[in-house]
């Protein structure tokens, strides 16, 4: 048997052990699972005052970038003698600014307005996609403009056959799908 002292102790254990590990044991566990379903962010600011501040700030943003590329939009879409590769370029990047700037900025305007903290998870997954897809184009779309004004300047004579608005409309398509590529 056992005598008083640490090996009792240990041989009680161990018969606590064996008891639990047993046919019947699954009665004394329990499910060592978590999931994640929403996160929390970080506070702007501590006080309410601050809070709204940066709502209002916020809101001034979001408005001067609805504004200004709606502006963009409106004019190249309305003005024929706007209907060139440049501004057909500026008309994507005003639009792909569009959804950029749609993305994360009223949750973060929200959050400052109702003083809350927290986004779910599938709206953060949601977030971090949009935010890849929109980055992603804009700089395959800053690539070609820039490839654009290189042949404007460098090559003037063949800037018509490069450029026209048929090879401008399968470069923004083949700039979409490269991005599509790269989020996915």
């Amino acid at each position: 048997m056992c005598r008083q002292g640490q090996g009792c102790i240990r041989e009680r254990k161990r018969a606590q052990v064996l008891e639990h590990t047993g046919p019947g044991a699954q009665k004394y566990q329990m499910a060592n699972s978590s999931s994640i379903s929403e996160f929390l962010l970080l506070a702007l600011a501590d006080t309410r005052q601050l809070q709204l501040l940066h709502f209002w700030l916020l809101l001034g943003i979001y408005l001067a970038a609805l504004l200004g590329n709606g502006l963009i939009s409106t004019a190249v879409a309305c003005d024929h003698r706007l209907h060139t590769p440049m501004y057909f370029f500026l008309l994507n990047l005003a639009l792909l600014d569009l959804g950029c700037i749609s993305t994360t900025l009223p949750k973060a305007m929200a959050n400052a307005l109702w003083h809350t903290r927290h986004i779910s998870y599938a709206g953060c997954a949601a977030q971090v996609f949009f935010l890849l897809f929109f980055f992603g184009a804009e700089y395959s779309l800053l690539t070609i403009m820039s490839y654009d004004r290189y042949v404007a300047i460098c090559k003037p004579l063949h800037y018509g056959t490069l450029l026209s608005s048929r090879a401008s409309d399968t470069r923004v398509k083949k700039a979409q799908k490269v991005d599509k590529g790269s989020t996915t």
